[in-house]
């Protein structure tokens, strides 16, 4: 379990994560997505005692990550593949984390054949890897303690479709057998090929959060208004979680007929109230991001 509550950090004037809130439950894959600079690994690394937050607290297993007391046998961690020694082998590299975590030396060579470095690959300096292969050694650095929680920030990063494959049936693995997962990525179609949910941040703020299926059902009712200002405050005071799509319209996740009869009420003039296409998660992705704008979600 991974419990995210009010993360706020400031660096200076600018806030790059403004109260962030999010669960990942055991036995599920939670995409984490956001454009670049959106706030995504400044959470994460908040998550993992790597960034203290200005406010706002976050735990792992129940505990802050910095109160855990062997933190690599419950959380396995993955935000940058080339944070590693680029002097010693891979071999090297998880065998000295082995014996940190203390772990036994047959679960490097386990994990080497898991994430296909055993052999000659294993002996090669990781200033010799690919960044795929950094990648992959990455990923079983993450594993190597036998973690309940995985946390990882573009873990396909620099793997080829075969390895991307691979990737994403051992975390859909890992989550089957009651493992929680927290993953950021840009590749919008495998996050939706693996993930349960989906967090979605923009501006440091979360624009949308909730199941796969209920982000993606029909994507709500798009609606524009002589006022959309005066609209969009009605449709959010009424409970509807409202967003602006790049052209200005408002996108509500509601049906059409909720959002008329909060427009009749308020006495609103509609110019467009339409279905929004079904296109999936790039559509959505899209639409919550667009331009880079702060979109709001009434909860």
């Amino acid at each position: 379990m991974i419990s995210v509550t009010s993360l706020t950090k400031r660096y200076g004037a600018h806030t790059a994560v403004d109260g962030v809130s999010f669960e990942c439950a055991p036995g599920t894959v939670t995409g984490f997505l956001g454009p670049n600079g959106a706030g995504k690994s400044t959470t994460m690394r908040m998550i993992t005692g790597l960034t203290p937050p200005t406010s706002g607290t976050s735990t792992v297993v129940g505990r802050p990550y910095r109160q855990l007391p062997n933190p690599g046998r419950e959380v396995g961690v993955l935000l940058d593949a080339s944070a590693q020694h680029p002097g010693r082998t891979g071999r090297e590299v998880l065998a000295l984390s082995a014996r940190t975590l203390g772990v036994g030396r047959e679960r490097v060579d386990e994990l080497l054949s898991l994430v296909g470095l055993a052999g000659p690959a294993a002996s090669r300096r990781v200033r010799g890897y690919s960044l795929g292969m950094r990648q992959r050694l990455g990923i079983a650095h993450a594993f190597l303690g036998e973690p309940r929680v995985l946390i990882l920030d573009e873990p396909a990063n620099g793997l080829d479709p075969e390895g991307i494959f691979w990737m994403r049936g051992l975390l859909r693995d890992f989550a089957d057998r009651g493992g929680t997962v927290l993953l950021s990525s840009h590749l919008l179609r495998e996050v939706e090929a693996v993930a349960d949910r989906l967090v979605v941040i923009g501006g440091g703020k979360i624009v949308a959060d909730g199941t796969k299926e209920e982000l993606l059902a029909g994507g709500g009712v798009r609606v524009r208004a002589t006022d959309n200002e005066a609209l969009r405050r009605a449709l959010a005071a009424a409970g509807l979680a409202v967003t602006r799509a790049s052209d200005g319209a408002l996108v509500v996740q509601a049906e059409a007929e909720q959002v008329g009869k909060v427009a009749a009420d308020t006495s609103a003039v509609l110019l467009e109230l339409r279905p929004v296409d079904a296109g999936g998660l790039e559509e959505l992705f899209l639409t919550l991001t667009a331009n880079g704008e702060t979109k709001e979600v009434a909860r």
